[in-house]
């Protein structure tokens, strides 16, 4: 029997934390990523999401933790890090006065590429920019700034993209567009990790890290948070859905009331206490109530209860 080959990661850290002025942004986070898989991060604003890009990229030092990028150490090492990675942050950083090709050029320039005007060629090409390359930056719409980003991050062949809510304030066509590049850079063994608010994202991601209050709280592909959650859900249809939604939420048992366009999905850990809760409502004819798997989003908004709970719990 032929052995297995170990797992080869492009991320490997434990312990990360790091503070700013005495408050934990990051509170001892450990994560792995498999070379050239998509890892989606999860999680609200102000979760530690980009402070943790940040640490992985060697734009900040962590105050404690270990691990490495690439195969660098993520601490002393962190100038050959950033030579690999393709950093996008959540604004667009480059230049509204250039066109699109010379900002390519400008970015190409600072990585002392050889055969520049090739290789922005072979870019403008590879992402549909030729016929805009003589486009001024400023006037682009948000999917062709975005794809304007990625092509500077993937220009010098990083072997890690590091995207940080790449798709925010982008319309869904372009946001659909994004993620199919994303996928083929994958498959040419580029790794991804990518930080997301928008669940069908998440879905398109090979495995998920949920971050909330500076933690991982989970991790695996979204089919095994999926059977790993402990949450009971029901889906109900119906009338007057705005209005059962306000009598549900905080009855004993159902942690969470969440409307679905025409549905609403009532979750909570406790099905004994859930079930009893909406044991009355379930005789009204103009609802419908069918158990269902819960999705990520119930799961996420699952989580961000419970620590909300579990903070209130602790104040004085």
């Amino acid at each position: 029997m032929t052995p297995s080959c170990p797992e080869k990661f492009a991320i490997n850290v434990k312990g990360l934390s790091k503070s700013f002025d005495g408050k934990k942004a990051v509170d001892g986070i450990e994560l792995r990523v498999r070379e050239g898989e998509v890892f989606g991060f999860i999680g609200p604003n102000g979760s530690g999401k980009t402070t943790t890009i940040r640490m992985l990229c060697g734009l900040l030092v962590p105050d404690a933790g270990e691990g490495t990028c690439l195969g660098y150490d993520v601490i002393n090492e962190s100038a050959e890090i950033r030579k690999q990675i393709g950093y996008m942050t959540q604004k667009f950083s480059l230049y509204d006065e250039l066109t699109i090709e010379e900002n390519l050029l400008f970015v190409g320039r600072m990585y002392q590429m050889k055969d520049l005007k090739e290789k922005v060629g072979e870019t403008l090409a590879g992402l549909a920019l030729t016929e805009r390359r003589r486009q001024l930056a400023g006037t682009l719409s948000g999917g062709w700034k975005q794809r304007l980003a990625l092509a500077s991050c993937i220009m010098h062949e990083p072997k890690l993209l590091l995207l940080d809510e790449p798709t925010a304030g982008v319309d869904p066509k372009a946001r659909r567009a994004f993620w199919d590049e994303i996928h083929a850079l994958a498959a040419n063994g580029i790794t991804v990790l990518v930080s997301t608010h928008y669940m069908d994202e998440a879905e398109r991601c090979h495995r998920l890290g949920y971050i909330l209050k500076g933690k991982l709280l989970a991790h695996g592909t979204g089919a095994d948070m999926i059977e790993r959650s402990d949450l009971k859900t029901w889906r109900v249809t119906g009338r007057g859905l705005t209005g059962l939604a306000k009598k549900l939420t905080g009855l004993k048992g159902i942690e969470t009331v969440a409307a679905f366009g025409a549905r609403l999905h009532v979750s909570g850990a406790d099905e004994p206490a859930l079930l009893k809760s909406l044991a009355p409502f379930r005789k009204e004819k103009s609802l419908h109530f069918e158990k269902v798997a819960p999705s990520l989003e119930d799961i996420f908004i699952h989580f961000m209860s419970g620590q909300e709970s579990a903070v209130e719990e602790r104040a004085p």
